[in-house]
């Protein structure tokens, strides 16, 4: 399993990063053991959690995962394997279960979101403390288009002197940025570079085949910058598999059971540029979902693609992606398919 260095910290990492957004309701605790014992015992060291798991996100399952997370290494001691990413929740205010639905990143909300996490995942210190989303209004999750100016919400000052206290105290080893834009992320930075606190490793974005959105103008902050990319849901909900094409719903699948996440299928170009990625994999004997991640592992501003899996069989494939190297001529059509349907699922 190739290794990346985070940003410019001294933390190195496995190029996939194990995702466990659907443990606490897709997957039971059982079920995200036996996924950490295999990630682990295959080179995979980097995982991925966020205080608001498992998604969708619930009142009852809220913190969730983390729990899972903590029960596993409760029973075997190996903390000191993982390196450990997580996420304190921005303000949201149909999520009045996590802080009254104005988790903000102020110094009490911070250290109050960090404090619950070590709790559930029952250790003393994060390894990557990111924050989930920005407290102002983006053009993401499906948007494109130029949004009207927002309130920016806590000041970026203050949010990074409150994380430097947390890496001071020990409890948190290096910071993340997540679903945030080049603007906010290079603002970060630069205050960080004037001494206002801990220097932002990474970025977790949405990145696949599906919406390449990031290499405008985020992929170059990442590479300059030396705060590369997370790249999460880089099977567009299982998309690029194949296996939703042509109306299909398998039983059990993300989509099926939760019908409301539906831009990997209802925006104009999605089944087409799906279906022409998934032709392509299968031309060129590849699996679908293979090729989808080897290309994302394979991009230079990436520092690890995170990946997740509701059985033991699509683990294992996602995890086998790292060695699967695209030739230039799968290149070339690739970006062929992507100039034709160019961002179909932002």
């Amino acid at each position: 399993m190739q290794r990346r260095r985070l940003g410019r910290t001294d933390i190195h990492v496995s190029a996939v990063c194990l995702g466990t957004i659907t443990w606490g309701q897709q997957n039971s605790e059982a079920d995200g053991h036996r996924q950490m014992d295999y990630a682990l015992e295959q080179g995979v060291d980097f995982w991925d959690t966020a205080e608001m798991y498992s998604v969708p996100t619930r009142a009852e399952t809220y913190g969730r995962t983390e729990e899972i997370i903590g029960s596993w290494f409760a029973a075997n001691g190996k903390r000191d394997k993982v390196i450990l990413a997580t996420k304190a929740a921005g303000p949201d205010a149909t999520l009045p279960w996590i802080r009254g639905g104005e988790s903000r990143f102020d110094r009490a909300n911070l250290r109050a979101a960090l404090e619950g996490s070590l709790r559930r995942l029952k250790t003393d210190c994060v390894d990557l403390y990111q924050l989930h989303w920005p407290e102002r209004e983006l053009n993401n999750f499906g948007v494109l288009a130029f949004q009207e100016e927002t309130p920016l919400g806590t000041d970026f000052e203050e949010t990074l002197a409150a994380l430097g206290d947390l890496v001071r105290e020990g409890k948190i080893r290096a910071v993340g940025l997540s679903n945030e834009s080049a603007w906010g992320a290079m603002r970060y930075l630069a205050l960080a570079d004037q001494g206002k606190g801990p220097r932002m490793a990474s970025i977790q974005n949405v990145y696949s085949l599906l919406n390449r959105s990031f290499e405008v103008g985020l992929s170059e902050v990442a590479i300059r910058e030396q705060c590369g990319l997370l790249a999460f849901s880089s099977l567009g909900m299982g998309v690029l598999s194949g296996k939703y094409l042509g109306g299909q719903r398998p039983a059990g699948a993300r989509a099926t059971l939760f019908p409301s996440y539906t831009r990997y299928f209802r925006t104009p170009n999605a089944e087409a540029a799906a279906a022409a990625y998934v032709k392509l994999a299968r031309e060129q004997g590849l699996e679908p979902a293979q090729m989808a991640l080897a290309f994302v592992i394979s991009r230079p501003f990436v520092t690890a693609c995170i990946i997740g899996a509701t059985t033991m069989v699509q683990l294992e494939a996602d995890i086998a992606a790292a060695t699967v190297k695209l030739p230039e001529p799968i290149l070339k059509e690739i970006e062929a398919i992507h100039a034709r349907y160019t961002y179909p699922c932002p």
